[in-house]
């Protein structure tokens, strides 16, 4: 039953009451206050979150002027993980499947061809254990395991997605780590953020996070690329589409007004440009300078962080997160890129990576090359998920868990 037009009317005129209200509040007169005035550094009970590196400002370059540049570095490497999402079987089973792929820019079809995957298995059954060794397949260019991930009484979907996700993707970067010439783009950021999020969330995965080996495990694969790359001089850097950061606006927001959901929204605001008008111009991309970052899951692997007892041969400072933002009027789409502290301290290289970038997004429109291609190898599209999950319930022999939503809303395809 769809709602009647009478009242799709009068919830119109309740949006049009938010809005008189919210109109009185000038939130770009609150982030250029904030831009201006709370960054350089950014404090928190005495401990610095975030501090630009080199002169904190904004910078716009025409569209058309840094598409027509050479980039920096003549090859660049992409890496992404995708998963079927976790799905709960009737044996009381939880699982989800991730494959992680490399790209090259120019192609390079021997590596595309490759994977790994990582099949991440829960089950509250304590007699059993469902580890196993790596096994090669389709000719020796995949890698395939099963993960038996920690045991919760909660969030068994999230840990299971997180574990598998993670794991595929750090695993198959080292594996080919040795093929990156000039620069390595992960899709996403470079420290597997949706675990260190577990300290935040609650009591049972943050102890999870510190007491157990297996996610303590991933992120030191993440610490391990980041050594491997410092010690070949090669950049990494991570380029997050959809970056959920809030460290800068709750600690803003404990000094003064921050109306904004999130930090990306805060950016938005100090980097769109208007004319006189008020019509966006779209003509240029603006960033910000780069950063360096010491708040949120990022204070992990701070200088003066404890990488979760990680064991970590360089200067801890090498380690830290640093990131500028980019915003692209064209699509009205902010990105942030991430980096090491280690491969942003030397201005010029800081100058040749913010260069890479814009050049990139200016001639895709979106995220970089690289990335796209490694987004598109490893993806596993809708109707492949319910093929794989079709296929593990004949192996199983039984069903996946369903609910009364599943039918209601066409979220298991009954055909099928």
């Amino acid at each position: 039953m769809t709602l009647d037009p009478v009242h799709v009317d009068g919830i119109a005129q309740l949006a049009g009451q938010v809005r008189a209200t919210v109109e009185t509040s000038d939130q770009g007169a609150a982030a250029e206050e904030v831009w201006e005035s709370f960054l350089d550094p950014l404090w928190q009970d005495g401990r610095e979150l975030l501090s630009p590196m080199g002169e904190q400002r904004r910078r716009k370059v025409p569209v058309a002027d840094i598409a027509l540049e050479d980039p920096p570095f003549p090859t660049q490497h992409g890496l992404d993980s995708g998963t079927i999402n976790p799905t709960t079987f009737k044996n009381g089973l939880v699982l989800d499947v991730a494959q992680a792929a490399m790209s090259a820019v120019p192609s390079d079809v021997e590596l595309h061809r490759g994977r790994t995957i990582i099949m991440g298995v829960h089950s509250n059954d304590t007699t059993i254990s469902l580890g196993g060794e790596w096994r090669r397949g389709d000719r020796g260019y995949a890698r395939r395991r099963v993960l038996d991930v920690p045991k919760v009484d909660r969030y068994e979907q999230r840990v299971v997605h997180a574990l598998a996700l993670y794991l595929a993707e750090s695993e198959h970067a080292l594996l080919n780590a040795d093929v990156v010439e000039d620069l390595f783009i992960l899709d996403g950021p470079v420290y597997p953020t949706g675990l260190l999020r577990w300290a935040e969330r609650d009591t049972e995965l943050a102890d999870l996070l510190s007491e157990d080996d297996r996610p303590k495990t991933v992120v030191g694969n993440y610490v391990e690329l980041v050594e491997q790359f410092v010690e070949r001089d090669v950049p990494l850097v991570g380029f997050i589409k959809n970056s959920a950061a809030k460290g800068l606006t709750r600690a803003v927001r404990r000094k003064t007004n921050a109306p904004w959901v999130d930090d990306t929204a805060f950016f938005r605001r100090v980097l769109e440009r208007r004319d006189d008008g008020g019509e966006l111009q779209t003509e240029a991309l603006t960033c910000t300078n780069w950063f360096r970052s010491r708040g949120g899951t990022d204070g992990v692997m701070a200088a003066d962080g404890d990488a979760l007892g990680i064991e970590r041969s360089l200067d801890p400072e090498l380690y830290e997160v640093t990131f500028f933002v980019l915003y692209d009027p064209r699509t009205d789409l902010v990105f942030r890129v991430e980096a090491p502290y280690a491969f942003t301290r030397d201005p010029d290289r800081r100058e040749r990576l913010t260069r890479q970038i814009l050049h990139e997004v200016a001639c895709e429109q979106g995220p970089p090359l690289a990335v796209a291609k490694a987004d598109e190898l490893a993806g596993i599209d809708r109707q492949g998920s319910e093929e794989l999950t079709r296929r593990i319930e004949r192996a199983f022999d039984i069903d996946r868990e369903k609910s009364y939503d599943d039918s209601r809303w066409g979220a298991v395809d009954e055909a099928f």
